[in-house]
């Protein structure tokens, strides 16, 4: 069979790798229509040796479809993926705005995919934050095996994550610094990013915390299904282009074995593990942009905490961490 599918959010960083990778993955498409903002109205997207049409949201711009994967926000999601819904299609939604619902499974696929409804059932499903992604798929398998006690997390992220218009800013402000240009163009964030780190991403959420720390804190809980689990994060956005990276501390329920960690996370599905502590042959984003896998490495014992063992965690935040998840959920329904 082939599916009838929805974009909405098209000509974004995430809406171009979602068709791209409908196409590497060979998602069998019958028809597809691309929604975006009313500028970009009709205006053309070559996919598969086909010109197709944008169009914009009105009623029943999603009659006969099967599957629409948003990817335009918070407030468009909590208007049309309902909409969705009620025209027969699964809404995929890659936006915050129903993650945290008690109604909406959050779905990472390697994790918790006895939550995804079967295909005679639409309904909205949330695709989580990108940062809490990659954690997850690490710390699934660990605690099947051993169980959790506690999770702290450092994340360092690209600006991909906020968008097209952040790599641009990003690229501009080092093309200026480099040039000892007097002003420095800034918009996206709230200091320069270009040659430096800020220690902020999202706005605050009381407590000292901002909005991208809480999503890790509390999507995590939700997805491996552990509500009294400790997590704890301090989220960076550095000057990479694309690709988040995680340094994380991992308290398990029980002693074990390096061995015996290894073992797991070779096993896990999704993981690629580095056994090295070859400095060349570490996980970055540099050398892994692009590519599907959650890369694990740095696995070593923390001597000042029982049963802790830290961890470097890495993976593409568009393709894994948005895109990709999505399209695996897709695949788990029609496939």
């Amino acid at each position: 069979m082939s599916y009838n599918v929805g974009v909405v959010g098209a000509t974004g960083m995430v809406g171009e790798v979602f068709l791209q990778l409908m196409l590497d993955r060979e998602f069998p498409v019958k028809e597809l229509r691309l929604f975006a903002s009313e500028s970009s109205k009709g205006k053309i997207v070559q996919w598969n040796d086909q010109e197709i049409s944008l169009k914009v949201l009105e009623d029943g711009c999603f009659d006969g479809l099967d599957v629409v994967f948003f990817s335009s926000g918070d407030s468009i999601s909590k208007e049309w993926a309902p909409k969705a819904v009620e025209a027969g299609a699964f809404a995929i939604d890659n936006s915050a705005a129903y993650r945290m619902d008690d109604n909406t499974p959050l779905v990472v696929p390697e994790v918790n995919s006895d939550l995804i409804p079967t295909k005679d059932k639409p309904s909205i499903i949330a695709n989580p934050n990108c940062s809490t992604i990659q954690l997850v798929v690490a710390l699934k398998p660990l605690a099947e095996a051993f169980g959790l006690e506690k999770v702290n997390v450092s994340t360092y992220q690209a600006v991909s994550g906020a968008g097209k218009s952040a790599q641009g800013e990003l690229v501009e402000q080092l093309t200026d610094i480099l040039n000892q240009e007097d002003d420095i163009y800034v918009d996206q964030f709230a200091q320069p990013i270009a040659f430096n780190a800020i220690p902020q991403i999202g706005s605050q959420t009381g407590g000292g915390f901002f909005t991208e720390e809480t999503k890790i804190m509390n999507e995590t809980k939700k997805i491996l299904g552990l509500p009294e689990l400790k997590v704890s994060a301090f989220c960076v956005r550095i000057p990479s282009l694309n690709g988040h990276s995680e340094a994380a501390w991992v308290t398990l329920g029980k002693s074990v074995e390096r061995s015996e960690l290894v073992s797991c996370l070779n096993s896990a599905e999704g993981i690629e593990f580095f056994d090295t502590e070859e400095p060349k042959e570490l996980p970055t984003v540099a050398h892994l942009d692009d590519t599907d896998p959650v890369w694990v490495g740095r696995l070593h014992q923390d001597p000042s905490q029982d049963n802790t063992w830290m961890m470097w965690v890495v993976a593409d935040n568009i393709r894994k961490g948005a895109a990709l998840n999505g399209i695996q959920i897709a695949e788990k329904i029609f496939l």
